[in-house]
């Protein structure tokens, strides 16, 4: 969808991107603080964020219940959600084109004038609770945290964040809003038909936002460490093995280096022809494998995960590592960049269709560190890849990554040393 783009920066500390889509039947906002479970006061207290991002759409200035503002935000059809991660809360919505400064005026009202009372704290603790005791029955969910730990991140397990939930008081809800909702510490991106009056009224509204002035956290960055051994949780329900490993290098990668590495993992694993997927569907070794680069201020990492029956996991890993090793050797043919150019020039010009796309292009990087990604030229940039800088970036990983297996199953620890060991052919020179 054509678009267009402009950074606004309010004298009050409110940055965000106002996104022109011309076509558009509707409208989509997103709204993110670094709010996140690490910036609470104490580590006691721990789903303090998650429990006041569950209560963002209650009571507030104008609304005595979750249910009467819920009741007239969806209305029309609109939509609404909140997330919280390690760093960020982000809240989103969508509307229909007719009612966007009226969720624009809801979305704010909640966000800046929210009245945390006693009835709904206890229910959304209790619907914490019930999420997180949830997530206990899915494999990566258990294993990722894990593996953060690790790496030495201070962050809690979903086990361990279930204890801290009945520490939490009101006044942990109130205090934290306080400290993290900010003029300072919001960033948006609103997608939609932006015309000059229609920005004029956004600006004005975001001018005379019922918040104080604070301040735009740092990012947490926590000393890493080097894993001692494979992380294993045993389950003994568990019929296979879920299995995740990361590789993490100590510098950030730029965004060459990061076009290169989601390039490799497309060769590896993102098609159903690729070297490891594909291979190991057609050999009968797992029905799914997934890999992904990624990167913080101070590292990135490379990470895998799928699962595995207990007699394929040896062979499975075997290919992994004979892979790797083959990108290690410099195998990357021509015809591999080209297939793979291709098929990422097709899934960027099928991810624009939608107003919620266009705006989730830009909102992950301007959220991280401001930086406005420039959508025209991503065709450019990846028919910039080349096979060189993706040898590159491939070979730092394995000569100078340390790297961790995790793995969830029923009394399989010695199979998963195993499998660890083997990657020690790869990563361990």
């Amino acid at each position: 969808m054509k678009h267009t783009v402009e950074e606004v920066r309010l004298k009050n500390g409110v940055q965000g991107l106002l996104i022109d889509v011309p076509d558009a039947a509707v409208m989509n906002f997103t709204f993110q603080f670094r709010a996140g479970s690490r910036y609470t006061r104490s580590r006691d207290i721990y789903e303090t964020a998650h429990i006041m991002e569950h209560m963002a759409f209650g009571a507030n200035a104008r609304f005595n219940s979750e249910h009467e503002f819920e009741a007239d935000f969806t209305k029309n059809g609109a939509y609404h959600n909140a997330s919280t991660s390690d760093m960020n809360m982000s809240y989103i919505a969508d509307c229909a084109d007719f009612e966007w400064e009226r969720i624009l005026d809801l979305q704010l009202l909640s966000i800046a004038t929210p009245k945390f009372n006693e009835k709904e704290f206890i229910a959304e603790k209790g619907n914490v609770r019930n999420e997180l005791t949830g997530y206990l029955n899915n494999n990566a969910r258990l294993l990722w945290p894990k593996l953060q730990q690790a790496f030495g991140e201070q962050v809690l397990t979903y086990e361990e964040r279930i204890k801290t939930i009945s520490n939490i008081t009101l006044n942990d809800i109130k205090e934290h809003h306080k400290k993290t909702h900010t003029t300072d510490n919001l960033r948006f991106v609103i997608a939609g038909k932006l015309t000059k009056s229609r920005k004029s009224k956004i600006i004005e509204k975001f001018e005379n936002l019922d918040l104080p002035r604070g301040e735009r956290f740092e990012f947490i960055v926590d000393d890493p460490k080097v894993p001692e051994k494979p992380v294993y949780i045993n389950r003994s329900d568990q019929k296979n093995i879920s299995f995740g490993f990361s590789v993490i290098i100590p510098r950030q990668l730029d965004d060459y280096e990061m076009d290169a590495m989601h390039a490799l993992n497309h060769i590896l694993t993102g098609t159903m022809y690729s070297r490891i997927y594909g291979q190991a569907r057609k050999r009968g070794l797992t029905y799914g494998v997934y890999s992904g680069a990624s990167r913080s201020l101070k590292d990135s990492a490379w990470d895998f995960e799928g699962q595995t029956n207990f007699d394929t996991a040896k062979p499975l890993f075997e290919l992994i590592v004979n892979e790797l090793k083959r990108i290690a050797d410099g195998d990357i043919t021509q015809d591999d960049i080209e297939a793979m150019k291709s098929y990422a020039l097709g899934s960027f010009q099928m991810g624009g269709q939608t107003v919620r796309s266009i705006a989730n292009f830009y909102a992950g990087r301007y959220f991280w560190d401001g930086f406005v990604r420039d959508y025209k030229k991503q065709p450019e940039y990846i028919k910039e890849i080349s096979g060189d800088k993706i040898l590159s970036v491939a070979r730092e990983f394995i000569r100078d990554g340390v790297y961790c297996l995790g793995a969830v199953s029923s009394n399989q620890e010695e199979l998963v040393e195993d499998i660890s060991n083997t990657l020690k052919n790869v990563f361990c020179k």
